[in-house]
């Protein structure tokens, strides 16, 4: 037996999962998801993603035909009808069924998927070693066409980003907004640490707040570190002591050269690190049980 996939309520083996060609998530990307993981048998940080997710669907004005502990339920049987403990989760909130046309109007109730798997982004010695990224042409959608809080369905965006990343050989680049700052990663949130601070861009410059990036900032503070959200732009990359990506399939990667200039030695810096240890202790201790 494959994966047993969520679809409206019942479960089906991964071959038979199946949506209609008129839902709206298929036809137009319209529709909201969430990336989440499980740790030894804990879900990570799961209120938060699903708290996320209602109010990314409520922007949209997409009516989830269930209540926030109906989907935790149903996320966490998924997870046990797979018998994993460790395990990627993609939960996805579509418009649904409708027509040809644009009206959402026409979709009567919204299609929901979880689909509980593995995931891995990055071989496991970039951990160690870093990451070499580049700016990218592509700048992140402007937030006064599409709220960039919004995690939604249409990431066209991020694929023509990382269709730039493929191209140049690597595993990963940078965005800029329209004006010129960092925003993020094709995937992730960008932080780089200069100065004794800890820097990420703010959610005004257009990006997405990351759960992932919530927690590093908690585990910085705690760490004692000051923390901070302000604008940056490639220079201030190019002169930073330490730089790592975040993101809840990433966790925390670190960056060691951007353009072609090293980032501080040349390799992941001690703060990095230390996050990365405290980060992987956390994922790994805290969350909702999911066979309790």
């Amino acid at each position: 037996m494959g994966l047993q996939i969520y679809v409206n309520g019942h479960y089906y083996d991964e071959e038979e999962a199946k949506i209609s060609v008129f839902d709206h998530g298929f036809l137009y990307g319209d529709g909201v998801f969430e990336g989440i993981r499980a740790y030894n048998g804990r879900v990570f940080r799961l209120k938060e993603h699903i708290v996320r997710l209602y109010r990314s669907a409520k922007s949209i004005a997409l009516d989830i035909s269930m209540s926030m502990e109906e989907m935790e339920a149903a996320l966490l049987e998924t997870l046990r009808r797979n018998e994993l403990k460790n395990a990627y989760i993609r939960l996805v909130v579509s418009r649904g069924k409708g027509d040809l046309g644009l009206d959402p109007r026409k979709c009567s109730k919204p299609t929901i998927v979880i689909i509980a798997h593995r995931i891995t982004l990055y071989p496991e010695e970039t951990y160690r070693d870093g990451l070499e990224v580049r700016t990218l042409c592509t700048r992140r959608s402007l937030a006064e066409a599409l709220n960039p809080a919004i995690k939604s369905l249409n990431y066209l965006n991020n694929i023509l980003a990382k269709i730039e990343v493929i191209n140049a050989g690597l595993l990963e680049g940078i965005m800029l907004n329209n004006q010129g700052y960092i925003a993020e990663a094709t995937g992730d949130n960008v932080f780089i640490y200069k100065d004794n601070v800890l820097l990420t861009p703010p959610p005004s410059v257009g990006i997405l707040e990351g759960v992932t990036r919530g927690a590093v900032m908690e585990l910085a503070r705690e760490m004692g570190v000051d923390v901070r959200e302000e604008l940056f732009t490639q220079h201030d990359i190019y002169i930073a002591e330490e730089a790592f990506l975040t993101g809840t399939a990433a966790e925390i990667i670190p960056v060691v050269k951007v353009d072609g200039r090293s980032i501080g030695k040349g390799c992941p810096g001690s703060i990095t690190m230390e996050l990365i240890s405290r980060y992987r202790t956390l994922a790994n201790s805290t969350g909702t049980e999911i066979y309790a």
